[in-house]
C-alpha cells in the first residue's frame, strides 16, 4: 500500500519523516538519497543489492565527468595517439 504524507524541509535542510511512515526505521539506519530534477527518491541502503551501489556509483562518477567536459575539462586525443597517451595516465 502506498502512503502519501506532506512535509518541510527545515533551514538546516533537515526532513522530517511522518511518525507513521517511520515504524520499521531505526536509529542509525541508512538510506539511498537520489535526485532526478525535482523529484528525491529515499531507499533504507540495507535494501539496495551491491550491484545497484556500484552501477549508482558509475552512474555519479559518469555525470561529473560530463560536467567537467561541459565546463571545458577534457584532454583532447587523436585516435593515432590514444594508447600512448592512456599508458602515460
Amino acid at each position: 500500500m502506498i502512503k502519501i504524507n506532506v512535509t518541510k524541509i527545515s533551514s538546516k535542510g533537515q526532513i522530517v519523516i511522518p511518525s507513521e511512515m517511520r515504524k520499521d526505521l531505526r536509529e542509525g539506519d541508512e538510506f539511498l538519497i537520489i535526485k532526478d530534477d525535482d523529484r528525491i527518491i529515499l531507499k533504507k541502503a540495507g535494501k539496495v543489492s551491491e550491484q545497484l551501489r556500484e552501477d549508482l556509483e558509475f552512474a555519479k562518477r559518469t555525470e561529473e565527468a560530463y560536467k567537467r567536459i561541459e565546463a571545458g575539462e577534457f584532454v583532447s586525443v587523436d585516435s593515432d595517439n590514444l594508447f600512448e597517451k592512456m599508458k602515460r595516465w
